[in-house]
């Protein structure tokens, strides 16, 4: 992949957003007619209608006790709408998809789909407060306004959500039509299942299945908003990154290397080795790279200078010496100074 693929918007980017559905007239229609279902529903339990007279039918039949061979497995299909499990499962494989082809607009249309369940899923069932088959005091009542927490059905309205992004964000049409058929089939059997466990009564499934086609149809509303936002994010992460980088740290020059060495004297002299010294001469090249000469230390047959006719072994004691010098004292004869007083005369004679 390309440097300038990766440096795309997302909704410039061949790969994730392919034929994305965009809000044309046909979606319009649907969200219209899905939102006048949802009323309908709504207004329904409101009036203790017909609606109401289906769920405690269904409730007093007890589908969990007319199939009971079926029950362990239905426990477990269950968790296919639960919000937690399914949201870790999407998020898993979504997340690959944003890092494969450098994008946040899976993430983004993940998160914001579940944020607008909650709020709407969430707002609809604590304001109306309906009591589940299980807490229901009042044969024939709609259990309205009583502390409950369940209409619409939650698992419902998650499993069409969650399994829907999938097809929703699905890169050719015929992705789109198998993940649309997968997951409404998941939300079907979702819902269905909440009602033969009891746990949700008939028109709470059936407004599940409105709520969440109605964020499905609505999402592509929210595109420019979740564009604008991945770019406010990689712009603030890469202001981070260069933030933490820093400017470079400017090289540090070398020491000269000192070598101890034995004087005409006999003293021992520290000195720069001869690769410090050379360095220092060629302006900074060779093995010491940026070591600083010591003033008065040259290199031998240096450019400009007479050979000293030293061989080239010989180490350079620097001129000026940084230790005063040392008075030996003298060494006395082993023979006597008389003995050698006698001999030169009789050499001399």
């Amino acid at each position: 992949m390309r440097t300038d693929e990766k440096l795309l918007r997302p909704a410039e980017h061949p790969t994730t957003r392919g034929d994305v559905p965009r809000m044309s007239r046909t979606r319009v229609w649907l969200f219209g007619l899905t939102l006048a279902v949802y009323v309908a529903i709504v207004v329904g339990v409101l009036t203790t209608s017909k609606l109401v007279t289906l769920d405690w039918q269904v409730m007093l039949w007890r589908p969990y006790k007319q199939w009971p061979q079926i029950h362990a497995f239905l426990d477990y299909f269950v968790v296919l709408g639960q919000r937690g499990p399914t949201a870790v499962m999407v998020l898993a494989w979504l997340g690959w998809r944003a890092w494969r082809h450098r994008t946040l607009h899976p993430l983004l249309v993940l998160g914001t789909s579940l944020l607008l369940l909650n709020i709407t899923v969430g707002a609809v069932k604590y304001g109306l407060g309906r009591l589940g088959p299980h807490y229901a005091t009042t044969v024939g009542s709609a259990e309205m306004f009583a502390g409950g927490d369940i209409f619409p059905s939650g698992h419902t309205a998650n499993a069409v959500v969650t399994w829907g992004v999938l097809a929703y964000l699905a890169t050719t049409p015929r992705a789109r039509r198998l993940g649309s058929v997968i997951s409404a089939l998941l939300a079907l059997g979702v819902g269905a299942t909440t009602v033969y466990l009891g746990t949700h009564w008939v028109s709470d499934v059936l407004l599940g299945w409105a709520a969440g086609l109605l964020i499905l149809l609505a999402l592509p509303w929210f595109e420019p908003a979740m564009a604008r936002a991945e770019a406010y994010i990689l712009a603030a992460w890469q202001r981070m990154r260069d933030r933490s980088a820093g400017p470079l740290a400017a090289p540090v020059p070398a020491s000269p290397v000192l070598v101890t060495q034995r004087t005409a004297t006999g003293d021992d002299e520290q000195v720069p080795s001869r690769e410090t010294v050379g360095a220092g001469a060629r302006g900074g090249s060779g093995p010491a790279t940026g070591a600083t000469a010591v003033p008065g230390a040259t290199a031998p047959h240096a450019p400009g200078r007479p050979p000293t006719g030293r061989n080239e072994r010989t180490p350079l004691t620097p001129v000026g010496s940084r230790r005063p010098p040392v008075e030996r004292p003298v060494r006395p004869s082993a023979t006597p100074l008389a003995h050698q007083q006698v001999r030169g005369r009789g050499m001399v004679g």
